[in-house]
């Protein structure tokens, strides 16, 4: 029902609206026309810094041209009398233009006569052929030629610039000038507070700036509006850009930017000061517009106070229906009886609730169901993964031990040679789904370490073992530093952390050496890792601990390895408590430390790798596999290493064929997952039920879901993830059979 409308006919004539209409207009256009004078100021001034310092830049780089052509004049003297003269001339040249390293003369033909450097020999008639550079070919018939930017040394820009003699057979100057003057020019500019300037190229590459690193890293600022703007490639988004506005600068925050080109090089400098800055004077007025603009407000509530407090009652009634839908009390209604616009309004704002208290049980089914939908999602998802990952290892793990066999029967050369190629693709993959398998296991949680005191030399004399023949290889010095102290840890997981730095020094050192060693420090030992690599700049030095992440390795290539290593040092030191740090210089090298408790002094040490590589002749082996292809390939391996074995796909069938031989087995090997719901745990335990419970088991997977690492490890039996590696299975029975006792892998 519509109401009257009284509502509005009260209170019409007792609000203050043209007062506060005309303060606001007033105001805003005031504010309007001083932001623009403000803004046409500070951009008049940043115009006149960077032409300023577009002229300096040019006419350095032109004097050192004008310069040039005088020592390009031809000569009286001929011969070996000409060269050493226009040595004396470079010579003086050089100590004029300190910017100047490099200084060369090239005859008509391109061929090197002279060469004066401040970093090298001086050297005579060299004879270097310069035939096809473009300092060669640029400048003709006195001319000058400017070449674009490069870095030296990974330290400083450089441009080269060529001048040939006015006449046809004059000789041409080409001369590298280090641009570190243009690099004072911009970090002397000083554009309010913190504004800045700087200098792009013709292609957008940045030359100069007051951060020298991102000149070093070849940044490229051709993507800025302001840049585009000055190189005369806007898009349809930039055709406002002139050569002062409000832009975003390289780190997105908005700024006054303007430029000024060097027409004679083709490069732009920029001057660029925050707009907060810049507007600092406007944000003053606007405050005191604010002011004016409160107080104006203040007189018009105040001459619509006394009708205002009728509407006292309504208006809180309506908040309080607000504030109980807020906390969803959706069965509240407001009861509002004005006769006016707020009865109507509270009658809306019924018809509202109602609705909302009908969608909001709607949508709590929706969640509900929708809830249900996303776990049978998950659960579906993860069942795909662990299936996927199971099915995989079973034909790697048959194809591992398919090709040792191949491998170790007499083949031609070529044969044999082609078996090699792959069982080393066989290793590669398998080390791939290894190195997964590490990760699955640190995640779920399944490893614990097992403390004990040992000495550090166990470790080192290893390491020292399995790099250094690859190491030198690729041209390195390797040496480890010996010590005598011993330290409390997990020997086996300890070793792990520290084979995977020094792997990762030899794989990204290209040359120099790498250092392994120890130092004592208060109750600790720090176990070091010292390389003379590319280095980690500080902003990634955190991201190299993620999973998948590798700094210098865009293209992801194989042999620099997958990201993961340090990714699994990362999860071993917090399992031990042993924290890890790295310390590195870009371009020097890096260096990784561990921190690991001193231990007790001991004699000797069992070594973690003391399992030996032969197995007993006869040894009757129980083997139990659903998968045809990895039973076949099992078997075969195992008859090869002179074993006997019994195969099966179940318990029942295993204890009926043990029965028909007559004799117990001496080892169980069996796949985790078997036909039905029936695992490998229950299969080696039924066996050993059946005939002696010292019989050692092993467990077999292509599961590495925590679910199936936290049942082999709470079992105590081995369990060996597939594809596995036919000597790693070998060497393990060997143990096991020499032992008869339950044996616990980590890796």
């Amino acid at each position: 029902m519509k109401r009257s409308g009284r509502l509005f006919r009260k209170y019409l004539g007792l609000i203050g609206g043209l007062a506060i209409t005309l303060v606001l207009t007033v105001e805003l256009i005031e504010g309007y026309f001083s932001y623009e004078e403000q803004k046409i100021s500070v951009a008049t001034l940043a115009q006149e810094k960077a032409s300023a310092a577009a002229v300096r830049i040019g006419q350095f780089v032109q004097d050192i041209a004008n310069q040039m052509v005088w020592i390009t004049l031809p000569q009286l003297e001929s011969g070996e009398d000409a060269l050493k003269r226009r040595r004396f001339e470079f010579r003086n040249f050089l100590r004029q233009v300190p910017a100047i390293t490099d200084i060369r003369q090239l005859d008509r033909t391109g061929r090197e006569q002279l060469l004066v450097s401040r970093l090298e020999r001086d050297t005579f008639n060299s004879g270097n052929d310069f035939s096809n550079d473009p300092a060669f070919l640029g400048p003709h018939g006195g001319s000058t030629y400017f070449g674009p930017i490069h870095i030296r040394g990974q330290t400083e820009p450089y441009m080269t610039v060529a001048v040939s003699g006015p006449r046809s057979d004059s000789a041409i100057a080409v001369a590298e000038v280090n641009l570190r003057f243009i690099w004072d020019v911009i970090s002397q500019i000083r554009v309010g507070q913190t504004g800045q300037a700087y200098v792009v190229g013709s292609d957008g590459r940045l030359i100069a700036h007051p951060e020298l690193s991102l000149v070093l890293r070849n940044t490229n600022y051709s993507d800025l509006a302001q840049v585009k703007a000055a190189l005369g490639k806007p898009t349809q988004q930039d055709r406002r850009v002139d050569a002062a506005t409000v832009v975003q600068s390289a780190t997105g925050g908005w700024v006054l930017a303007a430029y000024a080109p060097i027409t004679t090089l083709g490069w732009t400098v920029f001057v660029e000061e925050p707009v907060e800055e810049a507007l600092a004077p406007l944000y003053a007025s606007l405050l005191r517009i604010g002011i004016l603009l409160l107080l104006a407000l203040a007189l018009a509530v105040a001459g619509s106070y006394i009708l205002a407090r009728r509407m006292v009652a309504p208006i809180t009634a309506l908040e309080r229906g607000a504030q109980e839908l807020a906390a969803g009390v959706l069965d509240h209604r407001v009861s509002v009886h004005t006769g006016d616009e707020l009865e109507t309004l509270a009658d809306r704002f019924n018809y509202m609730a109602d609705r909302l208290d009908e969608s909001y049980s709607e949508l709590e089914h929706k969640v509900v169901r929708r809830t249900l939908e996303l776990e049978m999602a998950n659960r579906a998802k993860s069942r795909f993964l662990a299936v996927a990952s199971h099915d995989l290892r079973q034909p790697m793990h048959a194809l591992g031990l398919f090709s040792s066999r191949l491998s170790s029967k007499p083949l031609p050369h070529d044969i044999r040679r082609l078996a090699q190629q792959i069982e080393a693709s066989v290793v590669a993959l398998g080390n791939l789904l290894d190195t997964l398998l590490d990760m699955s296991k640190l995640d779920a949680g399944a490893v614990a370490p097992e403390m004990a005191d040992f000495p550090v030399s166990d470790i080192l004399d290893r390491i020292e073992g399995s790099f250094r023949a690859s190491a030198l290889a690729k041209g390195l010095k390797f040496r480890v530093v010996h010590s005598s102290a011993s330290v409390r840890s997990d020997p086996v997981l300890l070793e792990r952390i520290v084979l995977n730095l020094v792997s990762n020094a030899v794989r990204y050192t290209a040359r120099g050496s790498i250092v392994v060693g120890c130092r004592r420090r208060n109750a600790c030992i720090r176990i070091e890792v010292w390389d003379t690599g590319s280095g980690i700049p500080l902003d990634f030095q955190r991201d190299i601990f993620r999973e998948f992440y590798q700094l210098p390795n865009p293209g992801r290539d194989g042999e620099k390895g997958m990201g993961l290593g340090l990714a699994i040092v990362d999860r071993l030191s917090r399992v031990l408590d042993h924290p890890v740090r790295v310390e590195s210089t870009p371009g020097r090298g890096s260096v990784f430390v561990v921190e690991v408790p001193l231990g007790k002094s001991r004699q000797t040490a069992a070594r973690a790798d003391a399992i030996g590589a032969g197995i007993a002749r006869g040894t009757l082996v129980a083997l139990i596999d659903g998968n045809a292809l990895a039973r076949d390939g099992a078997r075969g391996a195992l008859e090869d290493w002179g074993c006997e074995v019994i195969a099966a796909v179940s318990l029942g069938e295993m204890l009926s064929r043990i029965a028909e031989r007559g004799r117990e087995p001496d080892i169980i090997i069996s796949d985790y997952h078997l036909d039905g719901e029936e695992t490998g745990i229950e299969a080696i335990e039924g066996v050993r039920a059946a005939y002696s419970a010292g019989i050692p088991g092993v467990l077999i997977s292509g599961d590495t879901t925590p679910a199936v690492l936290q049942a082999a490890e709470s079992s105590g039996y081995v369990l060996l993830s597939k594809p596995v590696r036919p000597m790693k299975l070998r060497a393990l029975l060997s143990h096991l059979m020499r032992t008869h006792e339950s044996y616990r892998i980590t890796s």
